[in-house]
């Protein structure tokens, strides 16, 4: 009966795997003159279309005395510019039947509107207006940062767990600017002069800096047409664009330590180093997160929310970066259940990895469900639209959105065992407790091992 079972998943996940490869997304690339790099592909099963600009500047390339920069142009780009007066940016999206967005990650800034195909040249328009003529003035700059204050207050400081992030990077990074989140830090902020602002700007925000993707019900050779009409003379920016080169030194010993939060039940956070996005250990390291945490039927899940009722949530995430990141596994706890003992349980689990391998059934789950994801991310064309700038931007090689599911399917049984092993040791971690405020008064209530 068992044999059966494997069999049939093993016939499932081969379907899977034909179906994602029929489906191989098309596109076409090229650079301006200007060093801006296109990317078109072609969808007209719907009539709509998805342009998205990608900026190669995160937190990571702030100055250490002006962090937040990257974030705060994220909101400042949307003040208008030259030819947009102020405020009307969003309006210009919305009467056409559209809408947009930005974020901003440690490593990159992508803007994008999803619009009507047939207002394919407004979004083209807004963007080269971004990039050309962004109205950077003291009304712009004074009114965001209040904005970005406000967000910090909602996301960050009054919500809850919402300042893990910022703590476990400032302990697990000593050197790297990973140390810093992407909003940064208001004070910076708030010191920066206009002339600064504009450095930044003239600085990463020049055509050579910046992916152009596209995709959607468009005409390839029209839409050519269209970018040389906004984009082609647009100068470039002629300044070296730096790139931070800083190697974070290997750390040596368990970082353990204490966070009193705005929070009802405590929490465990580690965070183990882990290395750069696109390397063999990286894949591996997903599929790890995928068996440890990865819906209901996972192990953690399983173990300690299920079984043990020692946890209410369980979660492990590797965040991918540019540069070497950090994998976390997050443990909510349940009521009455200690800090020490959750995190002995989380504990546990990690070790049942490291010494003997997983099952076939629970391999071909994980590699099923790892499939699923990178199907359903290229489901829609604003999805293949960020992750062909994604491909680009990182690996110079946008056709890793057809091939990187291959790099998924080259891991083993053998490599997740090795990467738990190489990576999600002890002397390789930060631990946070996170209690609630009304503990501080309260060091009885608190245990904290103290062995590595």
């Amino acid at each position: 009966m068992q044999k059966s079972i494997l069999t049939l998943v093993l016939f499932f996940a081969a379907i899977v795997l034909v179906i994602a490869q029929a489906n191989e997304i098309e596109f076409t690339e090229y650079d301006l003159d200007n060093g801006m790099h296109v990317i078109l592909h072609q969808d007209n099963s719907t009539p709509i279309v998805a342009v998205s600009i990608m900026y190669h500047v995160g937190s990571k390339n702030e100055d250490p005395e002006r962090t937040g920069f990257a974030h705060f142009f994220e909101h400042l780009l949307f003040e208008g510019s030259k030819n947009i007066k102020r405020g009307e940016f969003d309006k210009y999206i919305t009467n056409a039947g559209g809408v947009n967005n930005a974020n901003t990650s440690n490593d990159r800034t992508y803007y994008y509107e999803i619009l009507p195909s047939n207002q394919l040249e407004l979004g083209l328009w807004l963007e080269s207006e971004r990039l050309l003529h962004a109205n950077i003035d003291e009304v712009g700059v004074e009114t965001q940062r209040e904005v970005v204050k406000e967000e910090k207050r909602q996301r960050v400081d009054n919500r809850p767990y919402g300042s893990i992030l910022e703590e476990i990077s400032k302990r697990a990074y000593k050197e790297h600017p990973y140390r810093w989140t992407t909003i940064g830090s208001m004070d910076h902020l708030n010191a920066a002069s206009l002339d600064e602002f504009m450095d930044f700007y003239k600085t990463f925000y020049v055509p050579e800096n910046a992916t152009l993707s596209i995709a959607g019900d468009i005409d390839i050779k029209e839409t050519r047409e269209l970018i040389d009409k906004y984009f082609a003379d647009i100068p470039r920016g002629g300044n070296e664009i730096p790139r931070p080169d800083i190697v974070e030194p290997e750390q040596k010993e368990e970082i353990r330590d204490v966070v009193y939060d705005k929070i009802q039940l405590p929490a465990v956070i580690q965070a183990y180093h882990m290395p750069a996005q696109g390397t063999d250990d990286y894949y591996a390291l997903n599929m790890l997160s995928t068996l440890l945490s990865g819906g209901q039927s996972s192990r953690m899940y399983k173990k300690l929310v299920d079984e043990d009722q020692k946890a209410l949530q369980v979660l492990a995430i590797p965040f991918g970066s540019e540069d070497p990141g950090l994998y976390l596994t997050f443990g909510l706890a349940n009521m009455g259940v200690s800090l020490e003992d959750l995190e002995e349980g989380m504990d546990e689990e990690i070790e049942k990895v490291q010494n003997e391998l997983i099952t076939e059934k629970e391999f071909q789950k994980i590699r099923n469900q790892v499939e699923n994801n990178i199907v359903s991310g290229n489901s829609t064309v604003t999805g293949i639209a960020e992750n062909l700038a994604n491909y680009h931007v990182y690996f110079g090689d946008a056709n890793l959105i057809n091939t990187e599911i291959e790099k998924y399917m080259d891991v083993t049984r053998e490599d997740i065992k090795n990467v738990a092993n190489k990576y999600l040791n002890r002397n390789n971690r930060v631990v946070l407790y996170y209690l609630p405020e009304s503990a501080k008064n309260k060091p009885e209530e608190l245990k904290l091992k103290t062995d590595n």
